[in-house]
């Protein structure tokens, strides 16, 4: 007997739909966004979020620094609106990334950067928000709605909006056809289960999962949906990191995901992966790099910088079909609700 497809398959499966829709809409948006960064020429930019869209905003961190060499700084939330202080944002950008758009704590901290002298961008589903209406620009994601309490497709979409609007920014002509060229990959993405990965979590309810650079993001994406879906305790780590102090917890077969992009930090991740994997560790690489690890199937976009997309969109639908094999309803979390507004 088959199981019911759950509200977040469905979600998961509309991915590349959803980012299609994105590219054909919200491009005026995009482009008017990156001409004020432009002409602002930040020598920082920071950025407010929490949850999956802070994991966005890792992303967009990484993204930005590489290819623009701008650093982007996160910001807590709270500095602003429990703690009531404002910071030194003159010459800066904003980067403010809530699906909702209506936590009271994200929209205060971008009130105050834009009163700050920061030029402010909401990435939101909901331009109509709270947050659109105290930032300059809105980045309206264009999602369609999102019922199941997991982010899949607000999280894939907000990365493509904020990949794009760095890549507009750099007018980068190849990023920007890796970024149009998407909604292909993603559809193969989302059509494949790492069915090893899965079968080896077995029973076992911890996991490690790994990344380095922009993939890191996508390792804390995919630790947070392992514990929100699944009820299994989950840990990030950068593979420069793992080594430090967290190995030892590692035991004969003990589960870890190592999400490699194409780039230059894709040897360094497989090499820990190797040594995990000597350890005793059953680890998953999305890498053909690796030798004692097991490599997974893995959709590669064109650019290094689109890759961590496709991968945390193979991601949601392994880790759905893992919280259904444990007989849990990934579209209702215990103790969660959809939109969690903090103060």
């Amino acid at each position: 007997m088959t199981s019911p497809e759950t509200q977040m398959r469905r979600e998961v499966l509309e991915i590349p739909t959803a980012v299609e829709r994105l590219l054909d809409a919200g491009g005026d948006d995009i482009r008017r966004a990156a001409d004020a960064i432009r002409d602002r020429a930040p020598g920082f930019m920071v950025s407010v979020a929490r949850g999956s869209s802070d994991h966005v905003a890792t992303y967009l961190k990484y993204a930005s620094e590489l290819l623009l060499g701008t650093p982007i700084a996160s910001v807590g939330p709270s500095i602003a609106s429990i703690y009531n202080r404002k910071l030194n944002l003159a010459g800066s950008v904003c980067l403010s990334v809530s699906q909702s758009g209506k936590s009271p704590d994200i929209v205060e901290m971008a009130r105050m950067a834009r009163a700050s002298g920061a030029l402010s961008i909401a990435v939101t589903n909901h331009p109509d928000s709270d947050l659109a209406q105290v930032s300059d620009h809105t980045l309206n994601l264009h999602a369609g709605p999102e019922l199941s309490v997991a982010a899949t497709k607000t999280f894939v979409n907000s990365a493509v909006a904020g990949i794009w609007l760095l890549a507009e920014c750099k007018q980068d002509a190849e990023l920007l056809r890796a970024v149009h060229d998407l909604p292909g990959a993603l559809a193969q993405a989302v059509q494949t289960d790492w069915d090893a990965a899965r079968a080896a979590l077995g029973t076992r309810n911890s996991i490690f999962c790994l990344g380095r650079g922009p993939a890191y993001a996508i390792s804390n994406e995919a630790a947070l949906k392992f514990k929100e879906t699944c009820q299994i305790h989950a840990e990030s780590y950068s593979s420069a990191e793992v080594l430090h102090g967290p190995v030892s917890i590692v035991d004969g077969g003990f589960p870890v995901i190592a999400l490699a992009s194409n780039d230059a930090a894709e040897q360094a991740l497989a090499d820990v992966a190797d040594t995990l994997a000597d350890k005793g560790a059953q680890v998953f690489a999305t890498s053909d790099k690796v030798q004692r690890a097991t490599p997974l199937p893995t959709v590669r976009t064109g650019h290094a910088l689109t890759d961590p997309i496709a991968l945390i969109a193979r991601f949601y639908a392994m880790v759905e079909r893992t919280a259904a094999s444990r007989g849990i309803n990934p579209d209702a979390p215990r103790h969660l609700k959809k939109v969690t507004e903090t103060v």
